[in-house]
């Protein structure tokens, strides 16, 4: 129901559940949220690497690599991976080649296409991104027994993989 003052909607909250174990993961999903939501790994990467880089362009790196695992990475590539339009996908390869980040070159399967590559310093920036993250990661399990971090990472694994599932399945859902 629309109100005309506040052209809003008008939602009843849904109950909170009883069980004390999904409140306590809904509330620890939030706080997780909150923190990645600084994206304080980022911030120190491009503090040590690259100064003057911004955060959509971490996003772009990350992009980049992840798509090369299944091969050559296009401006399109990139712009469904972060879902954004393709010229602002442009703008922002553009930017990080000037920067020397990426650089572009024919492919090697179709000369006539351009696909994307990170440069040395874009690896080196990866690479930075990988050590602040694991440094962070292993300052938070030092005390942690080995049986509790094996299954702690299987857990968040599949806690995660069951998260994308889900969310994929819902947009889908959402298109379709």
């Amino acid at each position: 129901m629309m109100t005309t003052a506040t052209n809003t909607r008008e939602v009843e909250a849904s109950p909170l559940p009883e069980d004390e174990n999904l409140l306590r993961i809904g509330q620890v999903m939030t706080r997780m949220r909150l923190m990645t939501g600084r994206r304080m790994i980022g911030r120190l990467a491009i503090q040590n690497v690259a100064p003057g880089l911004e955060l959509s362009h971490l996003d772009v790196i990350d992009a980049v690599r992840r798509a090369e695992e299944a091969g050559e990475v296009t401006v399109g590539t990139i712009a469904d991976i972060l879902r954004i339009d393709p010229s602002r996908a442009s703008r922002i390869v553009a930017e990080m080649v000037t920067r020397g980040v990426l650089r572009r070159k024919a492919s090697q399967a179709d000369a006539r296409r351009i696909v994307v590559v990170l440069t040395a310093l874009g690896q080196r920036l990866l690479a930075e991104i990988q050590a602040q993250k694991f440094s962070v990661i292993e300052s938070i399990i030092a005390d942690w027994s080995t049986e509790d971090v094996e299954a702690f990472s299987l857990l968040f694994d599949r806690f995660v993989g069951g998260y994308e599932r889900v969310f994929q399945a819902r947009i889908k859902e959402t298109d379709g």
